[in-house]
């Protein structure tokens, strides 16, 4: 039965990876609720932008992969509309630029306020999202597709999503970025990993099609587990407080189920584990956010 086009595109953006753009703004933008300065019109639009941004990436995602034979009928992840035929190729092209300009459009607020960096990180993020799967250098087929999951979302949001609320970084936001950043790497390896056999085919060249499905499941397990440890050591160094830690460290719990499923598990069987990795993301970051916001009461 074919989708409606309601149907199509809630598909096309999948809303299960959209907690891996708004936890990292979550997190930046509550670290700095409590200055005088604080906007909440600033932290809605930076969550925006984020938004449009991972759903451009997803878009890009699915119709560059398309494009360059990487999507096949032999694809064993969830159904991409591009090369399922759900949706025409120049729709979802034409979709995707217009998430990009949008964003941009909405950042214009945000590199108002915040000057000349956010103006640079905005541009980055732009080409990010584009060279993510397109362009003359993918940076997904070149295995560096984690790297840039861990820069773009985790230490560009939170840390630029600080910056716009208080005009200047600290530790403590570098510290939350990095572990953010993890999180969000652990989502794109398990999508590489799922599809390590038809990357393979496909010349793609990911993280995990270069250090094979043994090493990227012990990578995973590094990248759910280190969070834990930079909170704690943030906390050992006086630039975390104890219940926001105390609180985020429940979340502990999740990742180790996560990275037991993770390791029993190979191909289509990971697709469940794509979204609990992401949901992964947004209880640390609300629980996080939860114990600063009762830190300053």
């Amino acid at each position: 039965m074919q989708p409606s086009s309601m149907q199509s595109w809630f598909m096309a953006i999948r809303p299960r990876t959209l907690p891996a753009a708004i936890g990292p703004l979550l997190i930046g933008n509550m670290l700095a609720i409590g200055l005088e300065q604080f906007s909440l019109l600033i932290a809605f639009t930076s969550m925006l932008c984020a938004v449009l941004l991972q759903i451009s990436v997803n878009l890009a995602n699915d119709y560059f992969d398309f494009k360059n034979g990487i999507d096949t009928e032999e694809r064993i992840g969830p159904i991409r509309v591009t090369q399922s035929g759900i949706l025409a190729p120049s729709s979802v092209r034409n979709a995707m630029i217009s998430c990009l300009i949008t964003s941009l459009l909405v950042g214009s607020l945000l590199i108002v306020h915040g000057g000349w960096p956010i103006a640079i990180l905005a541009v980055a993020s732009i080409l990010g999202a584009l060279c993510y799967s397109g362009g003359p250098y993918p940076l997904a087929s070149h295995g560096l597709g984690e790297i840039a999951a861990f820069v773009f979302f985790g230490l560009v949001a939170v840390v630029g999503s600080y910056y716009l609320q208080a005009g200047t970084t600290t530790m403590t936001a570098w510290l939350l970025g990095c572990a953010i950043g993890f999180f969000n790497a652990a989502i794109m390896l398990v999508n590489n990993t799922r599809d390590i056999s038809t990357d393979t085919k496909a010349g793609k060249n990911t993280l995990a099609v270069r250090i094979g499905e043994a090493q990227a499941k012990v990578l995973y397990q590094s990248f759910v587990y280190l969070p834990f440890g930079i909170i704690i050591a943030g906390f050992l160094l006086g630039a975390l407080e104890g219940l926001p830690v105390l609180l985020s460290g429940a979340s502990l719990i999740i990742a180790r189920n996560l990275s037991r499923e993770f390791h029993n598990n190979s191909g289509e069987a990971l697709n469940p584990i794509l979204g609990q990795t992401a949901k992964l993301t947004m209880i640390f970051s609300v629980l996080f956010s939860v114990g600063l916001y009762f830190s300053l009461s």
